[in-house]
């Protein structure tokens, strides 16, 4: 659309000046140049007008137009909403890979504090498993688990292991390592996951690990990428969407 307005300061010849978009017009008014009682006109108007009279017509243009724009981009986010993007089998173990290791850290402090109060011995639980590792066999894991406070440590770190998984789902969606890679659990709705149902998908997590991590594989093929405790808890896990989005003021 092309604007044009009448320059008073013009005494002698054509004032009409223009054309201008309705940006270059607003730059005008703040230089000045165009008052409230300018006249202004642009193409579709059928006589020339004082600008107060088009500035609240413009201002109202502007404000539809901003509305307009903020439904399509909720109408876009919607749809990036519910068309959910799967987390894969990479993203999952290096977000299981971080939690391991803070739960390895946290069984190490315990580990200590078991050894300074006499409850286990740091090195013969380091000899065992120097050997379970060089020659892995039944009889060498038995013994491992045959050192005193072996139990009570298992107990802990397993103990410590379930309120990690159980909580930090049940409260947040997500353990520290899927915070990391910015994924979450949910159902199969698309609901906040329940204390009961974090119970549940930790539980069936552990027939998962049972079953020589076959439970996990399924996420390579399965096309919501779930594994074997997600089915049985009804969830999956998904990459972390925006849900709002506003516009920035001019």
């Amino acid at each position: 659309m092309k604007w044009f307005y009448i320059d008073e300061s013009i005494t002698d010849g054509d004032r009409r000046q223009g054309p201008f978009s309705i940006e270059e017009i607003q730059d005008l008014v703040k230089e000045g140049k165009i008052t409230g009682s300018t006249l202004v006109w642009h193409n579709g108007e059928s006589c020339w007008r004082p600008w107060k009279e088009h500035s609240a017509e413009v201002e109202q243009n502007e404000a539809s137009e901003d509305k307009l724009l903020q439904e399509t981009i909720n109408e876009i986010l919607k749809q990036q909403v519910l068309t959910k993007r799967y987390a894969g089998f990479f993203v999952r173990s290096l977000a299981m890979t971080v939690d391991s290791f803070i739960l390895g850290m946290v069984g190490l402090a315990v580990l200590v504090v078991l050894n300074a109060a006499g409850v286990t011995n740091i090195q013969e639980i380091s000899q065992y498993s120097e050997a379970f590792v060089t020659s892995p066999s039944i009889e060498s894991l038995s013994k491992l688990f045959q050192l005193p406070g072996m139990d009570i440590l298992l107990s802990i770190c397993n103990t410590i292991q379930a309120i990690y998984f159980i909580m930090l789902h049940a409260l947040f969606g997500a353990t520290i390592g899927k915070k990391l890679f910015r994924i979450h659990v949910e159902t199969r709705t698309g609901d906040k996951i329940s204390w009961l149902g974090a119970i549940v998908r930790y539980i069936a997590s552990l027939m998962s690990m049972m079953l020589y991590g076959l439970g996990y594989l399924t996420v390579l093929v399965d096309p919501k990428r779930r594994g074997l405790h997600d089915f049985i808890a009804s969830t999956c896990v998904v990459y972390n969407t925006p849900k709002t989005l506003q516009i920035t003021e001019k």
